[in-house]
């Protein structure tokens, strides 16, 4: 008998902002998008081993995104370091949790009568054995087939009380879902693990589309009909699929836990669990970063030009400067450039009191590293003082930045490698190396870069107010305003 074949739609959810990772993770790069261990980031590792699912009876097209419309360029750049094309990406003008961004996910892929068997994992996790994590995710996907909603748990390995937990029984290789348990207490979290049918809920989750539009009708139905509307407002552009703003803004914000999945048990909704087990982590913490990293013989592991010594158990990220640390136990230090965080490693979870604080205090480190990230390169913030600051700028090839003038700031642009077009005023000159030019405050300007290698330039800015947002653009090729 002929196989049947199942049509299977990889879907990534990569909002949020990774607020326990920080100063490493910010709002504006968060940590699914960051390279913790070696050359890719952890969405690149979730798109590949996606990508990875394909057999004989699973054809697979290329994966919905799900992401943040001030992380589209990011979110392209890195897919395309990967070589894999994006069926869309659907970007959230502002978040919603992750109800809504699965309902915008299976309003997509059920477009032209489709219904194919979503595989929902969130961009910021990582997993040691791809093999296993493949085997496991390929049985559900037929099971899911049928119907039914499968979730991925993970087996403890310790008493974790960061993480959910799902209470499963017994029925045959499959178990079944009996219960959805909130992030206990250290003691809870002991008992769970020794009782052995309890398992990390991991957030993945196998299921037709449809299957989740009609759980979302029975539970949420004001989820589905507000999603629907800002859906039937979407435009299109390329890739990108933007839902109406407006209509985005009113869908109640909600989690597909609390949304669905915790009301399924017990009722006529067919929900089954397969425990992964494949070195899986959720990185949600520093904690986390720990103990997925490789250790010296004193249990000490680092990222970056460190040195550690008469410590153990410890911790040690660098990103831009020598670290040293001495006699720590159970620490974690975080440098960047602007930010340098140490904590007790029991207390990593509680980073994100830092970020709520640096947040009401309106601070740029919440938000921006030194370093920001464009589409059409970087800058970084290397000096800034009274009425003035540098900047060292990277142009992609072939990129330009908008047509733009500043009210209060004139600038200095040094050319160190590549080729700059620039234009100044009515005046449209190239530079090469070691050559510059001044923009008077007011005037019109832009700059590009026609060659095929990386620009280098350093801007030094003068004037009474340095703002990035004392920035006019006449003509943006990204479609900023």
């Amino acid at each position: 008998m002929k196989e049947k074949i199942i049509e299977v739609r990889p879907v990534i959810m990569a909002g949020g902002s990774g607020t326990r990772l920080w100063p490493l993770s910010r709002a504006a790069y968060p940590k699914q998008f960051l390279i913790l261990s070696g050359n890719s980031s952890l969405f690149q590792q979730a798109a590949r081993r996606l990508a990875a699912l394909a057999a004989d009876d699973l054809v697979l097209s290329g994966p919905d995104i799900v992401g943040n419309e001030e992380h589209r360029f990011l979110i392209l750049d890195q897919l395309r370091e990967t070589g894999l094309d994006p069926s869309n990406v659907l970007l959230e003008p502002l978040g919603r949790n992750t109800a809504p961004a699965l309902t915008l996910a299976a309003l997509s892929a059920m477009q032209d009568g489709a219904d194919p068997v979503l595989v929902v994992t969130p961009a910021d996790q990582t997993v040691t054995d791809a093999q296993a994590f493949t085997q496991t995710l390929q049985d559900a996907i037929r099971r899911a087939a049928d119907g039914s909603i499968v979730i991925l748990g993970i087996t403890p390995d310790r008493a974790e009380t960061g993480f959910g937990y799902i209470r499963g029984d017994a029925d045959g290789a499959a178990l079944r879902v009996a219960e959805f348990v909130e992030k206990p207490d250290a003691a809870t979290a002991e008992r769970y693990v020794t009782a052995g049918n309890y398992f990390w809920n991991s957030g993945m989750f196998v299921l037709r589309a449809s299957a989740w539009i009609k759980a979302l009708e029975r539970f949420r139905p004001d989820i589905l009909a507000a999603t629907r509307l800002a859906w039937e407002q979407r435009q299109v552009d390329a890739k990108f699929v933007r839902p109406g703003k407006a209509e985005f803004a009113a869908i109640p914000a909600e989690s597909i836990d609390y949304a669905v999945m915790e009301r399924c048990p017990g009722s006529s909704i067919a929900m089954q669990m397969l425990a992964l087990n494949a070195g899986w982590s959720d990185l949600g913490a520093w904690e986390a970063v720990w103990q997925v990293a490789d250790k010296d013989a004193q249990g000490n592991a680092s990222q970056g030009d460190a040195i550690i010594s008469d410590s153990r158990n410890t911790l040690v990220h660098a990103t831009s400067r020598l670290v040293s640390v001495v006699g720590l136990n159970d620490v974690v230090v975080v440098e960047t450039a602007d930010a340098v965080l140490v904590s007790d490693r029991a207390h990593s979870q509680d980073v994100k009191k830092i970020v709520a604080r640096l947040d009401a205090e309106k601070r740029a480190e919440h938000t921006l590293h030194r370093k920001v990230h464009r589409p059409w390169g970087w800058y970084d913030s290397i000096d800034s003082g009274d009425r003035f600051q540098v900047k060292r700028i990277m142009v992609k090839p072939g990129a330009t930045l908008s047509l733009q003038m500043h009210h209060h700031r004139a600038e200095h642009w040094i050319v160190v490698s590549g080729t700059a077009e620039v234009t100044n005023g009515d005046k449209v000159m190239l530079l090469g190396e070691n050559q510059s030019t001044y923009i008077p405050l007011g005037q019109t300007h832009r700059l590009a870069n026609p060659g095929k290698v990386p620009l280098m330039i350093i801007e030094v800015q003068s004037g009474a107010y340095l703002g990035e947002d004392d920035i006019v653009r006449f003509d943006d090729s990204y479609g900023r305003q």
